[in-house]
């Protein structure tokens, strides 16, 4: 998939993670949190899961970068969470 397709796709996942787990990113945010989303989901999906394909700008490959970058998204506040349990009272 070409660079300018990914930021097409990252940015469509990224605003539908954003808005499915109510964060609020910028807008680069947004689209980094999409590409990361859509590597991992891409990963997932094609190598663990041996279902779809993330090769263009479609339905699949946008539902796909999506549900990665929701894993995305769900892990980062699972690591700020134990990081912020972590330090103690004040």
């Amino acid at each position: 998939m070409g660079f300018i397709a990914w930021i097409i796709v990252g940015a469509i996942a990224g605003f539908l993670a954003n808005q499915i787990m109510g964060s609020r990113e910028g807008l680069i945010m947004m689209v980094v949190l999409g590409i990361v989303g859509g590597l991992v989901g891409g990963f997932l999906a094609t190598s663990v899961f041996k279902i779809g394909s993330v090769d263009g700008i479609n339905l699949e490959s946008i539902i796909i970068a999506t549900l990665g970058a929701i894993l995305v998204i769900f892990i980062a506040r699972f690591a700020q969470g134990s990081r912020g349990m972590s330090r103690g009272p004040r």
